[in-house]
């Protein structure tokens, strides 16, 4: 028996049609599924490159610590923190968070074993938040230049992600509060005169760091946004 379809080109676009439309759901679904997957990817690894940074400063300054207990890798399973590198990020994942930080183990050094004994620990401290500033950079200069050649904006946003996740812990890190890595840079540099001051910001330093995090650090997501312009050339 011969079936007679009239007007076959009609059929062959709704064919084509459902066709495309079809492989449209499924990659838009499978985008959906991959970015937070990639964003939780980069999350760590930009917590890792920090710490290592950290060890390998140390350890070009003379400092074994980091070498000898195995914390100069890249490898996420030497350096994860169970609530830092997994509940934090998951907790404010879930509670739908603007934005979603992390940490590592930090990375352990001796300052004492430092071939530079006064400015070591400073140079130590700022390779965290320079290496997350170079992650930014890098990844904010390729995005800026790169030619648009994207179907899919999975590519672009990713490389956002990753360029405002770095800022974002480099500002956070930057500041003068322990046990972040900017208090290194105001106890190397206040003068002797401080020492009760330097004493009393150690003692209570959950207290300040608390308050930085509520009330202190919202006050500079526009910094964020502004380093990231500056880098890409995209408003966020």
């Amino acid at each position: 028996m011969t079936i007679t379809v009239p007007f076959p080109h009609i059929g062959h676009f709704v064919i084509r049609f459902t066709y495309y439309s079809i492989i449209g759901n499924i990659s838009r679904a499978m985008e959906s599924i991959l970015l937070p997957v990639f964003q939780v990817v980069v999350l760590l690894y930009s917590v890792v490159i920090h710490e290592v940074s950290h060890g390998a400063t140390a350890y070009s300054l003379g400092d074994m610590t980091a070498k000898n207990a195995g914390r100069l890798s890249l490898n996420p399973l030497r350096h994860l923190d169970m609530f830092g590198s997994i509940l934090l990020p998951l907790i404010l994942f879930l509670a739908r968070s603007p934005f979603i930080v992390g940490y590592a183990k930090p990375v352990p050094y001796d300052p004492t074993a430092l071939n530079d004994r006064k400015y070591g620990p400073v140079k130590v401290a700022m390779a965290g938040p320079l290496s997350n500033l170079a992650l930014a950079a890098l990844f904010g200069l390729t995005l800026r230049f790169m030619p648009d050649v994207f179907s899919s904006p999975l590519i672009p946003e990713l490389f956002s992600f990753i360029v405002f996740l770095n800022i974002l812990l480099a500002v956070f890190n930057l500041f003068p509060v322990p046990p972040l890595d900017g208090h290194w840079l105001l106890m190397a540099f206040l003068p002797r005169r401080f020492d009760a001051f330097k004493v009393f910001l150690y003692q209570y330093s959950l207290v300040f760091l608390f308050v930085f995090i509520v009330f202190i650090f919202p006050l500079l997501l526009p910094l964020v946004s502004l380093l990231f312009g500056l880098i890409t050339g995209v408003s966020l």
